[in-house]
Order: C-alpha cells, then structure tokens, then sequence
C-alpha cells in the first residue's frame, strides 16, 4: 500500500522507478482508503486537519521522511511558536506566528500515524514518542499563556492567573483519560466504542457542537493575541466548555470501567 520504491527494490530494481507525482498520488490514494474512523472527532480534525495530514504524509513519504520524523518535526514547529508566546508581548503578527506554528505542529501530529500506516511500520516506541510529545505540548501551552499573561496582564487583576492553571489541569485530566482508556479496554478484551459502531449512527452536528474542544481551533485562538483582553475571554470560554465536557466524559468512563469489574475479567 503505497509502498512502490520497495517493491521495485524488491523487484531486483530493473524495473523503472514511478515519477515523483505518481508516488505521490499513489500514497494519497492508500491513505485515503486506510483512515482512521472519524465518528467522535470535532469539525476542525475531521475537515481540515485529517485531509490536510493525508496530503503532508503522501508527499513526504516520497522524500523518505519517517514516522518518528514527523513527529520530531511537529514537536519542533510546536515548541518554537510557545517559545515566541512565553518571550515577546502580544501583537498581531505574533498571533499570526503562534497560530500558524501550533496549527502546523498538528498538522504534522497527524502525519506520523499516516506514515506508519504508508510505511507498515508502526510501532509501540513511536507511539511511546508521540504521547510523549503530545504530553509535554498540552502541558507546557497552558504554561506559556500564563508566562505571557504574568509578563503582559491582559487585565490588572492577577486572579486571571488562575484559568491558565486550571486550564491546564482540565487537559491533562482528559489526556490522561484519552490514553488510559482504550489501554484499559484491549487489556479487558473491550472493543472500542468507533470500532464497533459505524460513523453514520453519529449525530451530523455533534462534530460541531465539540468544536470547541478541538486543539486545532485553539491553535487559531492565537490570532486574538493582538486584543489581551478579547484573547483572555476567548481562552477562557474554551476552558468554561472544555471543563463542561470534561465532566460527563469522566463520568461515562468511570461507569465503563465499573461495568468491567462487575465482569470479574481481570488483565
């Protein structure tokens, strides 16, 4: 799937080698025909961020990028545009910045799973790698906008401090709960929810009314950077929705989890 300079290889490489944009469209091909199911996952990662990966991946598979590649890359454009957020004062063309560097940071984030999956070659430490990194993004953004907010205050009351802080806390709580739980469930022997229900019993505007908890969309927030005040009431708007989902979410886990242990199945 997608892996034509291996075949030739293979082959003995007598037979000639496909041109740049046939490789290409090949690797985009198999990848669009091997995605992930979408059921679950906000407007912005299904419309913009997923295709947009497909795209990166098919083209940089031709250069011989890799799966732990990319994700080194993303991790770079990542913490070059919380660097610029933590260290210079809020204007309108460090917005731009920052918004473009986080956005591209996850395009690239989808990238390394699509490489995997091009390249048949993932594997448990590139997954290690890419929790990792994602880990260290979540914890150290919230960080930085409250670096930026105690060095610039968007207002004069310092309490404003603490949404950043809480903020924080909220996401890790959900990351932890997103990387936990399908480890719990192939340990039980539990089918994931997407991958026993099919994407067209999910409700067409439930990918928008989520769309607040997406990453991407609070890749784009940054473009407020150059009005503190209209910023600090957007971000803290995604922190109000992203606590109350956080709530039933965690709620709905915990039930999942007791109803594994009424099995009396242990791993």
């Amino acid at each position: 799937m997608g892996r034509t300079t291996e075949m030739h290889r293979e082959a003995g490489g007598n037979a000639p080698q496909p041109g740049v944009g046939t490789q290409f469209r090949s690797n985009l091909e198999a990848l669009r025909a091997a995605q992930k199911p979408s059921r679950g996952t906000a407007a912005y990662s299904r419309l913009v961020n997923r295709p947009a990966g497909r795209v990166v991946a098919a083209a940089v598979h031709v250069l011989g990028v890799t799966p732990n590649g990319a994700t080194a890359i993303s991790a770079t454009l990542s913490a070059a545009g919380l660097v610029l957020l933590a260290t210079l004062e809020p204007s309108w063309w460090l917005g731009v910045a920052v918004a473009v560097l986080l956005a591209g940071g996850y395009v690239l984030d989808s990238v390394d799973g699509q490489l995997a999956r091009l390249r048949g070659s993932g594997s448990l430490s590139g997954e290690y790698l890419d929790h990792t990194v994602d880990c260290v993004k979540t914890a150290t953004l919230h960080l930085a906008v409250l670096i930026s907010w105690y060095r610039f205050p968007p207002l004069e009351d310092p309490a404003w401090l603490l949404v950043p802080v809480a903020f924080l806390v909220v996401d890790m709580m959900s990351f932890f709960g997103l990387v936990t739980m399908p480890l719990l469930r192939r340990l039980h022997g539990t089918p994931t929810a997407v991958s026993t229900t099919t994407a067209t019993t999910e409700h067409p505007l439930r990918m928008w009314v989520i769309l607040p908890t997406d990453y991407g969309t609070f890749c784009w927030m940054f473009l407020l950077l150059a009005w503190p005040p209209l910023f600090l009431a957007g971000y803290t708007a995604m922190f109000l929705v992203n606590t109350a989902v956080m709530v039933p979410v965690l709620a709905k886990w915990w039930r999942e989890l007791r109803a594994m242990d009424r099995t009396g199945a242990r791993p």
